[in-house]
C-alpha cells in the first residue's frame, strides 16, 4: 500500500547501510555468501519502494573501504556477486528510469568490474526518476580527505584563495554534491552507528535503526522508517518556534517537496 502523500512526507534522499547478511546466513547455518545473495534481493525491494513512493535519491553502502580487509575468499565472492548484479540488473534499472552511479575508490576494483560500472553509469546517465548511488570501496573520512586534497590543489595552482574556502565550497567537492543531503538514514541489523558512511553529508540527517536483518527487509519495515521520519521535527539548529514560524511562510507547493 502506498504511503498517502498528504499525510506522511517522504524523504527526498534516503541513505542505507545494508547490514546483517552474514548473521542472517549464520542463523540458518548457511555460508555467509548465501546471506549476501539474499541481501541482493533486498536491494530490489528498497529500489521498488523508492520508485513507488517518489523518493528521488537512494544511496546504498555496498562495500566499505575497510571491507577489503575481510577474508580473501569472501572479498572475491563479493566481487563476483557485484559483477553479476551489474550484468543482470542494469538494463532493467535503465528501463525504469533509474540513474546509477558509484562513489568510492574505483582503482581498487578489477578491470571487468570497472568496465561494468562505467557501462551502467553511461547507459543510465540521462535518467531522473531515481538517482541510485552505490557506495563501493567508500569511506566517509576518505571522501572528506579527497575533497580537502582537491581544494589544496586548486589553492596551489592559484585557482582558489584559502579565504574563499567555506562549508559551501567544501561541500561541492564531496561525493553526491549535486544531490540534496540525505533526509533519512536507515541501518538494518541492530547496530547503532554510522560506520564511516557519508560523514559530511549526514550532518542533519534523521537516523533510524532496526533489528531487522537486511535480507529480511520488506515494505512494512521501510514504511515504519518513513513514519518515524515524518514524526520528527527537523530544526537544523533553530528552535521549534522558529521552525513553526518558517513553516507558515512556505508555499504549499514547496512544503509538499
Amino acid at each position: 500500500m502506498p504511503i498517502p502523500q498528504n499525510t506522511l512526507p517522504v524523504p527526498r534522499h534516503l541513505a542505507v547501510i545494508m547490514d546483517g547478511n552474514g548473521r542472517w546466513a549464520a542463523r540458518r547455518k548457511r555460508p555467509r555468501m548465501i546471506g549476501h545473495r539474499a541481501g541482493a534481493r533486498a536491494v530490489n525491494t528498497c529500489i521498488d519502494f523508492c520508485l513507488e513512493h517518489g523518493i528521488g535519491a537512494l544511496t546504498l553502502f555496498a562495500f566499505s573501504s575497510e571491507n577489503w580487509g575481510r577474508p580473501e575468499e569472501e572479498v572475491g565472492a563479493l566481487m563476483k556477486l557485484f559483477l553479476n548484479a551489474l550484468e543482470r540488473e542494469v538494463d532493467e534499472l535503465h528501463r525504469r528510469g533509474v540513474r546509477v552511479r558509484f562513489i568510492g575508490e574505483r582503482h581498487r576494483f578489477s578491470t571487468s568490474i570497472l568496465e561494468r560500472m562505467q557501462h551502467a553509469e553511461t547507459l543510465t546517465a540521462g535518467n531522473t526518476r531515481l538517482h541510485l548511488s552505490i557506495a563501493a570501496s567508500y569511506g566517509g573520512r576518505q571522501d572528506i580527505a579527497m575533497a580537502a586534497r582537491a581544494l589544496a590543489e586548486d589553492v596551489a595552482a592559484g585557482r582558489l584563495r584559502p579565504e574563499d574556502i567555506d562549508e559551501a565550497t567544501f561541500g561541492t567537492r564531496v561525493a553526491l554534491s549535486d544531490l540534496p543531503p540525505p533526509d533519512l538514514f536507515i541501518r538494518t541489523g541492530g547496530d547503532t552507528r554510522i560506520s564511516n558512511f557519508l560523514l559530511w553529508q549526514l550532518a542533519y540527517t534523521e537516523l533510524w535503526f532496526t533489528e531487522t536483518l537486511w535480507p529480511e527487509l520488506d515494505a512494512d519495515t521501510l514504511r515504519q522508517a518513513i513514519a518515524a521520519y515524518a514524526s520528527r521535527e527537523r530544526r537544523f539548529g533553530l528552535t521549534g518556534d522558529q521552525v513553526a514560524g518558517l513553516a507558515t511562510h512556505i508555499p504549499p507547493e514547496a512544503a509538499a517537496r
